[in-house]
């Protein structure tokens, strides 16, 4: 009976007939919820009874909206609480899934309750003001764009091997990498054996057992059920072996995992991605494990990335599909995916607020965990032979005996990322790099000779004093100082990273084009950053590391303490004091943060918040060194 269920209502069924047949053949769906997301990434949730919805259809499909307040979305500067009305139309053209409730069985059919998702748009006097629409309205921009500059420059399309005349449509696709961490709850491991087993690469591709394999089995089985056309699930390098017990079960389950699926148009990666989260969430719990999708839930263990993969074709009235990336003749990409490629690296500082725009982001992207710390690129050592440079920002994926798979992997997103934004700004920043291509008529050797030039090269398009291409491991071959001066000093904050808008206001420029990110967009989302960066910090991240500092005791006995274990204790002491300690004289380094916000002075709270993560740091080390010298405890 489960198979035969309804689990996608794609968009050629989104008319009244089809959809009034689907509903009464399915019972079990009682309810419609329209998603939108906003800035932040946050979707709607919310329940209409299906018989509201029947009759009222004919509003759903004519884009009439339903009407919400302002407290359901987080649109700052644009639903303020005298002007909070947020109008939700329904996206026709993407598709609905039903979200179905296990635990809640129908009477009647015997089936589990189901809800309908409609993925929609939001309005704010009768303007898009939703993550959906943004890369909607890029999608279609870049491919007008590109479509407009092959018809306007007909001899570039002969280099691709088909003539202007043929040309039917460009199409964007896109696919993202989930990785994500699963544990039972309330089980701890200890961190020095998460560390060793990642160094041993004991869990990387190693085999799911127990529940684990259960869960990870299920949701791909149910990612088929909904049209997303898994590609493989396994372990990730994070994680330790779990304890069996006697009777065949299982606790201490920590490990990092990770699913990846087919490509799609963007905003259904988009949708598939949020769906497939909620998939995930719950398949682990019905066998007894939490999720966590945050970007570094474990401290010195690798971090959690959504790799997110980019590609442009253009199909033909003949129905064939020529890769726009990949080069016809023996280079490594053709003009136009040279300029995609160096659009990104130019703009990056423009794109990364989108992307790394949280306080946990900022955790995961450190030296020696493979997460990319520099705007930089890796081609490959040759022609021949394609790059697996983990240690770059994007890289490029090539299949000599399949030319369509050549596309780009931006390796900075991680699983809280709003990956609509996202994506629209790798379009934005690809759009501009590939006006420059036909501007300025680039061939490929030029491309490749400026994409690879040293700081102090001038560059036509690129900017002098930057490298922007790198053959060898960026975090070994390179020394801190060489980094910076190579590929930019990389912002260590939220509030740093949001500043690129006042920096850089010719790139933010680029993002602005077609109208796809408003001024009002941009200042909302400014706004929305840097409330939840200083929320989390104020009513967060300093509450846990109170806690945590509170957690670090003495350990000696001072009748038989050795003279290391007292100075290692005397160093861990006033660190704890110098951190969150105040007196008469002085305020502690977290005090002082807290002023910064209270006053507004975002710059201090950064270099405070900055200090603070190096002083703990400091303080989880030498604990850990004065513990081990402890030899009763």
């Amino acid at each position: 009976m489960i198979s035969e269920m309804c689990y996608v209502i794609p968009k050629e069924n989104h008319n009244k007939e089809d959809l009034i047949n689907i509903l009464n053949s399915n019972p079990q769906i009682k309810f419609v919820s329209l998603g939108g997301v906003d800035l932040i990434g946050h979707e709607t949730e919310e329940k209409i009874p299906v018989k509201l919805f029947l009759e009222d259809l004919d509003l759903f499909l004519n884009g009439i909206a339903v009407q919400t307040d302002g407290s359901s979305v987080y649109l700052p500067k644009i639903a303020t609480l005298d002007n909070a009305k947020i109008d939700m139309k329904s996206d026709l053209d993407a598709n609905w899934f039903v979200d179905y409730n296990h635990e809640n069985i129908d009477e009647e059919t015997n089936r589990p309750i189901g809800s309908l998702k409609i993925p929609c748009f939001l309005y704010h006097e009768g303007l898009p003001v939703d993550s959906r629409y943004i890369l909607k309205n890029s999608v279609e921009y870049f491919e007008k764009r590109v479509e407009s500059l092959l018809r306007t420059y007909p001899e570039k399309a002969k280099q691709y091997g088909f003539d202007v005349e043929d040309l039917k449509k460009v199409h964007v696709t896109a696919a993202t990498e989930l990785e994500f961490w699963v544990r039972t709850p309330n089980d701890e491991r200890d961190l020095e054996e998460l560390s060793t087993s990642q160094e041993l690469n004991e869990q990387y591709w190693a085999k799911t057992r127990g529940p684990v394999r259960t869960s990870l089995e299920n949701t791909l089985l149910y990612m088929e059920k909904y049209g997303m056309e898994p590609e493989m699930g396994h372990k990730e390098v994070g994680g330790v072996k779990a304890r069996m017990h006697a009777d065949g079960s299982f606790s201490g389950i920590m490990e990092q995992l990770e699913i990846d699926w087919k490509y799609s148009t963007a905003i259904n990666t988009g949708d598939n991605e949020i769906f497939l989260k909620k998939i995930i969430k719950e398949e682990f719990r019905k066998n007894g494990m939490d999720v966590t999708f945050l970007a570094k839930p474990i401290p010195g263990v690798a971090g959690s990335g959504e790799h997110t993969h980019l590609g442009v074709a253009v199909e033909l009235h003949s129905g064939k599909r020529v890769n726009l990336f990949h080069p016809t003749k023996k280079h490594f990409l053709s003009p136009i995916g040279y300029g995609s490629i160096m659009g990104i690296l130019k703009n990056y500082e423009v794109m990364n607020p989108f992307i790394t725009s949280s306080n946990e982001a900022f955790k995961r992207l450190k030296k020696g965990f493979e997460a990319p710390i520099c705007i930089v690129t890796s081609l490959g050592r040759s022609v021949e032979i394609p790059s697996r440079n983990r240690t770059i920002l994007i890289g490029l994926i090539r299949d000599e005996n399949n030319p369509l798979a050549t596309r780009f992997e931006l390796r900075s997103p991680n699983p809280h990322t709003n990956t609509f934004l996202c994506i629209a700004t790798m379009l934005m920043s690809m759009a501009d790099g590939i006006d420059h291509v036909f501007a300025e008529d680039r061939d490929e050797d030029s491309l490749l000779n400026e994409l690879s030039k040293a700081p102090e090269d001038d560059g036509v398009y690129l900017e002098k004093g930057r490298a922007y291409r790198s053959e060898v491991n960026v975090f070994d071959d390179f020394t801190d100082e060489q980094r910076d001066r190579y590929f930019g000093k990389v912002p260590q904050t939220v509030y740093e990273n949001i500043a690129a808008f006042d920096l850089y206001p010719d790139k933010l420029k680029v993002l602005t084009q077609g109208n796809v990110f408003r001024e009002a967009i941009l200042d909302s989302y400014r706004s929305a950053a840097i409330n939840k960066w200083i929320t989390e910090i104020e009513h967060r991240i300093l509450p846990d590391f109170a806690k945590e500092i509170r957690g670090y005791k003495a350990l000696h006995d001072p009748s038989n303490a050795s003279d290391l274990d007292i100075s290692n204790w005397l160093a861990i002491r006033d660190l704890r004091v110098e951190l969150m300690k105040d007196s008469l004289n002085r305020v502690s380094l977290f005090t002082a943060t807290r002023e910064s916000i209270k006053n507004e002075d975002y710059e201090r709270a950064s270099d405070l918040q900055k200090e603070i993560y190096k002083k703990m740091d400091n303080l989880r080390m030498l604990y850990t060194h004065y513990k081990r010298n402890i030899l009763d405890i």
